[in-house]
């Protein structure tokens, strides 16, 4: 254990903590989440601001969402990695905490100790979970019920094809009965590396979509509980056992489709010493046979939410200078090239008139499309 001093607090700097986050000049647990020195990396509780051993999974996640919309903010600018890095921990932390099995284990780590009979509780079905929160009556329950039956349905799909509940709190509820942790795939990067380790036939078979490894296991979001083959082969794949977390089923093919289909090159080079890419060298535009047309570009919704972040913020910087660009040019290199008779003092000119109609509809009907 290192301790090195900054001013006249102590930060104590643990084996394991992520060397991008903490250096010489910078804390960014301190300067992003105004975590108070200390150890570093915090524990999750302190690094998602909750008050220790919190149970609340509603509060944990709301920490969270607005933890991740901050850190989002630098994904763009000169710490972009240092901000990946701490959504990826972040993330971590917060599937951790509203894991009841891991979390059960992370707090008796910290030393909390449980009374032996609330550890007997069983979880609540998804039907009553669901009632419990007022999103059905019993009636509805009775329906949907009798249409999975009739159909084969689960009782999940039944009541989304009913619209009694959306898929994301379908899910939710599925969560709970299973005891897993719920995951909105919005806010959560998979690791690269995890996703190489499973083919595109496996993840499609079984609608998995795996995210990261922590805490010596790997966690994979499913849409139902995982079977023991399944459990099996992940771990063969990356050497540790397999969690499952539970995401919503449209959810989930967006994102294997995103990962699979629409990175499928990026996903597909080495995450070593390129020895992939290597495999496969790129032709020179010579010894191509003819002119190769560029990639198109992709539609704002296919982005990822980093992406959307700074395509998002390069449209407003195109409209700042497509507003501002025309009119000085207008006022200062134009207009003075005028006879006095066409001067119209501040009235927009030809550049303005042409250039910042072009420049906003380009931005709003395509770059943001």
């Amino acid at each position: 254990m290192v301790s090195p001093s900054r001013g006249a607090d102590e930060l104590t700097v643990e084996k394991g903590t992520n060397a991008m986050l903490v250096t010489d000049e910078k804390d960014f647990y301190k300067d992003w989440l105004g975590i108070p020195e200390g150890p570093r990396p915090p524990d999750h509780y302190t690094l998602l601001r909750l008050v220790q051993f919190e149970d609340d999974e509603e509060k944990i996640r709301a920490h969270y969402k607005k933890l991740n919309a901050h850190v989002r903010k630098y994904a763009t600018g000169k710490y972009s990695i240092q901000s990946q890095e701490m959504l990826n921990e972040l993330a971590k932390a917060m599937l951790c905490l509203t894991d009841p099995e891991r979390k059960r284990e992370y707090d008796e780590s910290l030393g909390r100790v449980f009374e032996e009979d609330k550890s007997k509780v069983g979880r609540p079905l998804l039907k009553n979970w669901l009632r419990e929160k007022g999103y059905l009556t019993r009636e509805q329950i009775r329906e949907a019920e009798e249409f999975a039956e009739e159909r084969g349905l689960s009782l999940r799909d039944a009541l989304v094809q009913l619209k009694l509940v959306d898929h994301e709190t379908a899910a939710k509820g599925l969560a709970v009965e299973l005891g897993l942790p719920y995951v909105d795939l919005s806010e959560v990067e998979p690791d690269w590396d995890a996703l190489r380790k499973v083919p595109k036939s496996v993840v499609k078979r079984n609608s998995i979509l795996p995210l990261f490894v922590d805490d010596d296991r790997v966690l994979v979001a499913c849409v139902d509980e995982p079977s023991y083959e399944l459990e099996d082969e992940i771990r063969l794949r990356f050497g540790v056992p397999m969690r499952g977390v539970i995401a919503s089923p449209p959810q989930l093919r967006r994102r294997i489709d995103y990962y699979y289909v629409e990175q499928a090159d990026k996903l597909a080079k080495s995450d070593g010493d390129g020895a992939a890419a290597a495999s496969r060298p790129e032709r020179s535009e010579q010894s191509r046979p003819g002119k190769s047309s560029p990639a198109p570009r992709k539609r704002f919704s296919q982005l990822s939410p980093a992406e959307q972040h700074e395509r998002r913020m390069l449209g407003i910087i195109m409209l700042c200078w497509g507003l501002a660009g025309p009119v000085l040019i207008d006022q200062f290199v134009v207009k003075p090239m005028l006879p006095p008779s066409l001067r119209f003092g501040w009235l927009p000119s030809l550049t303005t008139l042409l250039v910042t109609p072009a420049v906003f509809w380009y931005v709003l009907a395509r770059y943001w499309r």
